[in-house]
Formats: C-alpha cells, structure tokens, sequence
C-alpha cells in the first residue's frame, strides 16, 4: 500500500526537483541561457513535472492524482524533447544530454509505475496526509 503523509515523500516527485535543479544549472551557462525562449520553456516544463505531482497530490482523490501525474509525464517527455535542441545548437554536450535525458527518463518511469498502481489499488488501499 502506498502511504504518502506529503507530497514530498513521493520519490518521482523528489527525482524531478533534481531533475529542475539539473535544468536551472544547464540553461544559466551565458550560450543557453542567450535563448530565452528554449530557457524559459524548458525551466517551466521542469517546474511543471514537480508542480503537477504535488498538485495532483493535494487534490486528494485518486482519479484527479492519476490526471495530474499524466500532465506530469507530458511535461518530462516535453524536456527530453528541448534537450534535442539543445544539443543541437551546441547549448548543451553529448554527455550531459545523457544525463539529463537519463534522468527525465527515469521519473518518466516513475510516474508510470505510481500511475499504474493507483489505477489497480481500491481506493481504500491508498492514504493520503490525514
């Protein structure tokens, strides 16, 4: 049974505040951070994915959290997508495109797995912060 008092205690969502600070690191060295638009999209694209489980959390109902954690996985597909165009203008190397990359894939794999337990466990099978 998942038991989560906070919506910090959920590992994707403490993955992707890695995964934000990952992205507010890259997008201020002086050649990315000169594309304020790529900058500005991907740095909200990396909020979102943290915004998206703790909204969804605090929603408190199991339909709601599932559409949350869904809008959150767009948003980690949406970065590994601006990192292609990074790494294409030169903003970023090969090596921390992997990184990076390998790092929104990993919570993408998260959400799914949270995604698909809460769609299987009862309602009752889930406590939220009580």
């Amino acid at each position: 049974m998942a038991t989560f008092k906070r919506f910090e205690d959920i590992n994707a969502w403490q993955k992707a505040r890695e995964l934000t600070e990952l992205v507010y690191l890259i997008t201020k060295e002086s050649i990315f951070y000169r594309d304020k638009g790529l900058r500005e999209q991907i740095r909200r694209a990396s909020v979102s994915v943290m915004s998206n489980i703790a909204e969804g959390f605090g929603r408190g109902g199991k339909r709601e959290f599932i559409q949350f954690l869904s809008i959150a996985k767009g948003s980690v597909t949406e970065i590994q997508s601006h990192l292609y165009v990074a790494l294409d203008m030169g903003y970023i190397n090969q090596h921390i495109f992997e990184k990076t990359y390998k790092t929104a894939e990993d919570i993408s794999c998260m959400i799914y797995g949270l995604m698909s337990y809460l769609q299987k466990a009862p309602v009752s099978g889930i406590k939220y912060k009580q």
